[in-house]
């Protein structure tokens, strides 16, 4: 066998969906919640939000915004104190951080045992925003040739030091631009997979 060969025979195994035996996948086959096989083991998040609000001790935050996907649960919430200003912000969010380390990695700790998935933390006081911890989590992907030279003008013009950095720029972007659209689509996803909860089991 060529070296060729073997890289087509490699491309055909990942590109072919097969069940046990061999048989080739129906269409939608093994697939569990909206994502198919990369989500199908992770238990569903749509509640984080309100496990949090009732986790979370009294007096730490007057509001919080949960937001998840399949790798982590982000928690950012609005401190009480909102007198804050200047160095005296940063000191409030570095004094809150030291003190509440302890309690948050508990929590975190109950958080991913329950939704299989890592918890970082965020707060904000005033318009000050900070993220404490975040995961930053790799994308593999495969470009033509025209959608590489979008990421190679990014990286000559100076934009983006790389390949990556000028993608993650552009879904940056891209959810600057179409935060309407998108919020349209995820509740169109949801209510996807809520009547598709309701539907009779196969």
């Amino acid at each position: 066998m060529t070296r060729q060969d073997a890289r087509d025979e490699d491309e055909g195994r990942r590109g072919e969906s097969t069940r046990r035996g061999g048989r080739p996948a129906a269409p939608g086959e093994g697939r569990g919640r909206r994502g198919g096989w990369q989500v199908a083991d992770l238990p569903p998040a749509d509640d984080a939000g309100d496990w949090f609000r009732g986790r979370l001790p009294e007096g730490w935050f007057s509001d919080i915004e949960v937001r998840t996907d399949r790798e982590e649960i982000t928690v950012l919430g609005t401190l009480v104190d909102q007198t804050a200003a200047g160095a005296e912000t940063e000191g409030r969010i570095n004094r809150f951080r030291s003190e509440t380390k302890a309690e948050r990695i508990e929590i975190a700790l109950e958080a991913q045992a329950r939704y299989q998935r890592k918890v970082s933390w965020g707060v904000r006081l005033g318009a000050t925003e900070a993220l404490f911890t975040h995961v930053a989590a790799p994308v593999m992907t495969r470009l033509r040739q025209p959608e590489r030279q979008v990421l190679d003008t990014l990286v000559d013009a100076g934009v983006a030091r790389s390949r990556s950095d000028a993608l993650a720029w552009s879904v940056r972007l891209v959810g600057e631009h179409a935060e309407e659209w998108l919020g349209q689509l995820r509740g169109a996803m949801a209510e996807v997979d809520k009547l598709r909860a309701e539907g009779p089991a196969l």
